[in-house]
């Protein structure tokens, strides 16, 4: 069977190296003082590899982003620079699954990009081939996702949404960035956040968005017009920009659209230090007096052995992630679901949405979960340390055993891995995806103008139902949800001429866009589905946050 192919890998390897100036014809841009020759790419021009901070090598490893210096010379933007650095991760399809879609859907979750470097802080922008000089476009920057472990620029062909933009006579500029990941980017325990130095992986993109801010005009964009535009992480990531500095968003974008990914319930940073420990550790640093500073100086081949041999995405605990984004009490001030309980959002239009069967992927590193008391004690050891008996027993009864109930979605008794499987993919993507997905469309859709959706297409993808990433084929692969995406970028709502009217969510009719496989691709639903059991998944992270 042929599937659509997401991945988009370079095989250009350097970051922008010394070049002549440009060979007539190849498109090319002034920066500073600094001339940039990129490559057309069909309906577009690509400029690849563009550095915007200072390397984070050395001192700067461990520390927030540093502006690049004013750009100097001719330069060759005609390839990808290298990825920031990966954790390993290696997650099988179980061998019952004879599926290339299956197989396909995670490998491009768990991607791994290579090469990968430190001096990782590039971004990229494709244009409209034909912008006219002082032309003021309309800007979507994506950030990607990867569990905050993996993932990079590279993946992504956003010639894809500037040439659909094109034919859809509505143009747009479209911006990507590379950020740290993993412990090189989310760092936590109490050195880092007495340093000031947690989320860096998020200071990343704002600082790209600060260089958007500044340079975005010579590539014919409109600074004033921006829209942050994420997946999975990269949709966390969106969500904790309009979080940022309790709602600030200093000009930096006017709109945000999330696939996957919404404000998650994690607590404080130096709730991270058994894994810095653990780091510190393995790296020799654990007698320095000033640890952070010894990781600082630690050769790069050792810390990324160091970082690989702690837990990933991949691992037992999944979800419960050893690095990821929280309250620093900087970038963030406090839990991202207490922030928007009390408003610090930033006043934009958003939309937000999953898919059907976000927890499936996710539950596979635990198919040796097969009873009620392995599955009760795995929750409580990784997602709710602190809730009583009682409230796990409320949360498992709200959630059965009954494979009917579980995900993949409405597909009876089939895909059931095992026992506890289609329970714990059902919880999973509750936790962590739906539930504070409609927990924040509902908070804010009173104040401002929010749409959500719901992508149900593949689902009959064996074992993993309509899984978490599938939705990106329908952006990447030119489906109709590139469509609504590029109308949000215009004009601030999704809605145009040929697509089902998609209306804003309220509190009193939460209805949903919802992509669906078969002769009628596109419907309206209400967001009302495992509404108890979302209920109380969300009272129980609230008082329980990662």
């Amino acid at each position: 069977m042929h599937v659509p192919t997401l991945l988009a890998l370079s095989a250009g390897s350097a970051v922008l190296a010394s070049a002549s100036p440009a060979p007539r014809g190849l498109p090319s841009v002034t920066l500073d003082q600094g001339t940039f020759t990129g490559a057309p790419a069909g309906l577009a021009n690509k400029f690849l590899g563009i550095p915007f901070a200072q390397p984070p090598t050395g001192n700067l490893r461990f520390n927030l982003p540093v502006p690049n210096a004013p750009y100097t010379g001719a330069h060759d933007a005609g390839s990808f620079g290298p990825a920031c650095p990966q954790q390993a991760a290696q997650l099988p399809v179980p061998p019952g699954i004879v599926s290339n879609v299956t197989q396909f859907i995670v490998e491009t979750v768990t991607a791994v990009v290579t090469p990968f470097s430190e001096d990782c802080l590039t971004v990229n922008v494709w244009t409209p081939a034909d912008v006219p000089a002082g032309a003021k476009l309309p800007v979507v920057v994506w950030i990607f996702g990867g569990g905050f472990e993996f993932g990079g620029t590279s993946m992504y062909d956003g010639g894809v949404i500037v040439s659909r933009s094109v034919e859809m006579g509505t143009p747009v500029v479209y911006v990507s960035m590379n950020y740290r990941l993993s412990a090189f980017g989310f760092l936590a325990g109490q050195e880092v956040k007495d340093a000031g130095v947690g989320n860096l992986g998020l200071q990343d993109q704002r600082q790209a968005l600060r260089w958007v801010q500044q340079y975005i005009p010579a590539f014919g964009g409109d600074p004033t017009k921006v829209t942050i535009w994420g997946e999975s992480a990269g949709a966390i990531s969106v969500a904790l920009q309009l979080l940022a500095h309790n709602g600030a968003a200093e000009g930096l974008f006017r709109g945000a659209f999330m696939q996957s990914g919404s404000p998650t319930p994690v607590g404080d940073v130096a709730r991270g230090q058994a894994d810095y420990d653990a780091l510190v550790a393995r790296t020799g640093c654990a007698p320095a007096r000033d640890t952070l500073q010894c990781l600082r100086g630690v050769p790069f081949a050792a810390l990324l052995a160091a970082v690989d041999a702690s837990p990933s995405i991949t691992s037992r605990q999944s979800l419960a992630l050893a690095w990821m984004p929280r309250a620093d009490g900087v970038f963030l001030a406090d839990d991202p679901q207490v922030l928007v309980q009390q408003g610090r959002v930033a006043d934009v239009p958003f939309v937000t949405g999953d898919c059907d069967d976000e927890g499936t992927i996710f539950a596979l590193s635990n198919l040796n979960i097969t009873t009620d008391t392995q599955l009760r004690a795995y929750l409580a050891e990784f997602f709710l340390p602190h809730a009583s008996a009682a409230q796990l027993d409320t949360l498992l009864a709200l959630y059965p055993a009954d494979p009917a109930q579980g995900a993949p979605f409405g597909t009876g008794a089939l895909d059931a891995l095992s026992p506890q499987y289609k329970r714990l993919a059902a919880l999973l993507g509750d936790l962590v995806f739906q539930a504070p997905r409609r927990f924040f469309a509902g908070e804010r859709a009173g104040a401002q103008r929010v749409f959500a959706f719901l992508n149900k297409r593949l689902k009959a993808t064996p074992g993993v139902g309509s899984a978490h990433g599938t939705d990106l084929l329908n952006v990447y692969g030119g489906g109709d949800m590139a469509d609504y995406l590029i109308h949000f970028v215009v004009a601030l709502d999704p809605n145009g001429p040929g697509l089902l009217s998609w209306p804003a969510y309220s509190a009193a009719r939460p209805q949903l866009l919802t992509f669906l496989d078969g002769p009628v691709p596109l419907a309206l639903s209400e967001d009302t589905f495992r509404a108890e059991g979302m209920s109380f998944v969300t009272e129980l992270s609230l008082a329980d946050p990662l």
